[in-house]
This record gives C-alpha cells, sequence and structure tokens, in this order.
C-alpha cells in the first residue's frame, strides 16, 4: 500500500462534497500535470490512502483521509468538449489524463493547517515543505504519513 496527498480547492470540491457523494465515491479528475498524471496512470492503486488536501482557501491544510478504489484510467473529461477538462488533443485509443476513484474514509474534526505542517520537526520529504513543490498529487512515505495522520486527529 501507498500514501499519497491530493490537493483539492474546497470551493470545487472539498472533504464535505466527498462525504455527501453517493456511496461516497467519486472519480479524482481533472488532473493536468504530466507527473501528477504519472502518478495516477502508474503508481496510484487501489487500497491506497489519500490525505486530501484543501488548497487556495483560508484555511490551507489536510481535512480528511479517502482510499483508491479503482486504479488509474482515462480521464472521461478530456473527452468532452463541454467540460472544463476538455484536451482537444487527447485520444480515446492512447488517453493523455488519467484518473482514480476514491471513497472517503475519514474527516479530521479540524484541518491540519500547512503552517503547522512546515513547523513539524519529523516532516522533511513531503512535497509540501519543499521549496518549488506544487503538484496536486504527491506521495507521501510510511513515517509521515502516521506522524501527519496523529497530528490530525489530536488538532
Amino acid at each position: 500500500m501507498n500514501y499519497w496527498l491530493f490537493k483539492t480547492e474546497p470551493d470545487t470540491f472539498s472533504i464535505d462534497d466527498l462525504i455527501n457523494r453517493p456511496e461516497q465515491t467519486e472519480p479524482w479528475e481533472g488532473v493536468r500535470n504530466y507527473q501528477a498524471r504519472n502518478f495516477l496512470r502508474d503508481e496510484v492503486a487501489e487500497g491506497d490512502h489519500v490525505f486530501i488536501y484543501h488548497s487556495s482557501c483560508k484555511l490551507v491544510g489536510i481535512a480528511g483521509i479517502a482510499t483508491v478504489v479503482r486504479a488509474g484510467y482515462a480521464d472521461e473529461s478530456q473527452f468532452d468538449p463541454d467540460s472544463a477538462y476538455y484536451d482537444p488533443k487527447a485520444d480515446r485509443d492512447d488517453p493523455r489524463w488519467f484518473r482514480v476513484d476514491v471513497k472517503f474514509k475519514e474527516k479530521f474534526a479540524r484541518v491540519l493547517p500547512l503552517k503547522t505542517i512546515k513547523q513539524m520537526p519529523d516532516i522533511t520529504n513531503i512535497g509540501l515543505v519543499k521549496k518549488g513543490h506544487r503538484l496536486s498529487i504527491m506521495p507521501v512515505d510510511q513515517q509521515e504519513w502516521k506522524t501527519l495522520s496523529d497530528a490530525a486527529r489530536q488538532t
């Protein structure tokens, strides 16, 4: 099992939106960065755990946890001209963009703020604390997952 952090803007899609979806499951679509796409296509697997991270909002940070319930498959929004994620260069026989399905697992009582995460001495590997790392999907090592999960549950 691997661990991940998926960023989302809560005005567009939040942990609460995931909770309110049928079966609390949603395709994680619209990722349009090649490195993040490669993670979705090649590495994110069924059963992996995901931090849902709220960004571009008043309280930026980790809001909860989801589980991957379907590994990478073609993001249909790339083929839909009415979608904000439409890609006219996309080809059904060789898709450019991928998504996974995630299922709600846990919402923290409070968001674990980025400011707090950056002050944690044991958190040094995750892209959130490294300059220039702005990926919407990033791996989290097992020890940092445990440290962040424990801290989020205590806030």
